[in-house]
């Protein structure tokens, strides 16, 4: 049975939490365990929608990470987003607003978009059997994610369903988590970039302290592509500052469309500008940036060809810290420039 004293209070509290808590990803973690430790779920995710997907934002999962480690873990299940398009539980609440109570996931038929999604359980070797799935609705009516809670766990440890009773209050814990996030959409209102419609170095700031903190927490890779023009200066003086602007739109658009959703893209000052690559590690930043390199190089451009210089640094591996991080990737940029510029350089 819920003690609903105790309830009131952890709600009192996650809701005084909304106002002070900058970092909405540790925010939402709280949220799903709390959600979890009442229901006694062995684990649970708590999706974001970003257009026609879910992207995992918060992953807990105690068997997988006793088996193989919580860095692997989220590895492993936040590698692909969901689609929208095939049919899973997360899915179709995220799309009809419905809540989702099922005892036994393998025994659910796939009808339109209700059916329950054996890849994630396949990837992972995991066994899904009782599944609770709520919305994240916003006070518009909105639903921007979903909470989804796994394999109710007895006294024993047995597997069993999700009783009822817990519907109400992991709907309250969700709609405490829908506010957190228009909270948080609403601020990044102010922290975007006039000209690129990217985000500013003010946001850039916030998030790259807070995934260095998820980073010490949890130990996930983190890693800087810092990105410059080549020879932005020369080009406004010879084609004027119109075209120089057009040219820093074309850049943000090319990061946006060939980075993933998740990553963070800034326009810091000028012709420079960020990507911030949470769970990946320098290797993978690397080949990002190399990627990046060659999208600008190729692109066409409407005063003529254009390169670029990107620095890679990362966590563990560069630094220890979100200054010795961003300074780690300046020199890295530095010595791209160094070395005749349109390349890639990782320290």
């Amino acid at each position: 049975m819920v003690d609903r004293e105790k309830l009131l209070a952890e709600l009192i509290e996650i809701g005084i939490a909304l106002t002070n808590e900058r970092d909405l990803y540790a925010l939402l973690d709280r949220i799903l365990d709390q959600a979890r430790r009442f229901t006694r779920a062995e684990a649970g995710t708590l999706f974001l929608r970003d257009g026609e997907h879910l992207r995992f934002a918060v992953v807990q999962n105690d068997f997988l990470e006793r088996k193989l480690g919580k860095h692997e873990t989220q590895r492993l299940l936040q590698a692909e987003p969901l689609q929208l398009s095939e049919a899973s539980l997360a899915g179709h609440v995220a799309q009809t607003g419905e809540l989702v109570n099922v005892a036994d996931a393998y025994a659910v038929g796939v009808q339109e978009t209700r059916g329950f999604n054996q890849r994630i359980d396949a990837a992972s070797d995991y066994a899904t059997r009782s599944v609770l799935v709520v919305p994240l609705q916003d006070l518009n009516g909105s639903i921007v994610g979903v909470l989804e809670l796994l394999n109710a766990l007895d006294e024993s440890g047995a597997i069993v369903p999700f009783d009822r009773e817990y519907e109400k209050l992991v709907r309250a814990l969700a709609s405490q988590a829908a506010v957190a996030i228009r909270n948080a959409r609403l601020e990044d209102l102010s922290f975007k970039d006039s000209l690129t419609e990217l985000y500013n170095r003010r946001y850039f700031a916030l998030r790259i302290e807070e995934e260095v903190k998820r980073h010490t927490r949890f130990g996930h890779p983190l890693s800087l592509v810092v990105l410059n023009v080549d020879h932005f200066k020369k080009l406004n003086e010879e084609h004027g500052r119109t075209a120089g602007d057009e040219v820093l739109r074309e850049v943000a658009r090319l990061l946006v469309k060939h980075s993933r959703s998740f990553t963070i893209i800034s326009r810091q000052d000028g012709d420079d500008f960020a990507a911030l690559l949470a769970n990946t590690p320098k290797a993978g930043a690397v080949i990002y940036a190399q990627r990046i390199r060659g999208v600008v190089e190729g692109h066409a451009f409407a005063h003529g060809r254009t390169t670029a210089s990107l620095g890679v640094a990362g966590l563990p591996a560069d630094a220890a810290s979100t200054d010795d991080l961003i300074t780690a990737a300046g020199r890295a940029l530095g010595e791209a420039k160094r070395l005749g510029r349109n390349r890639v350089f990782a320290l």
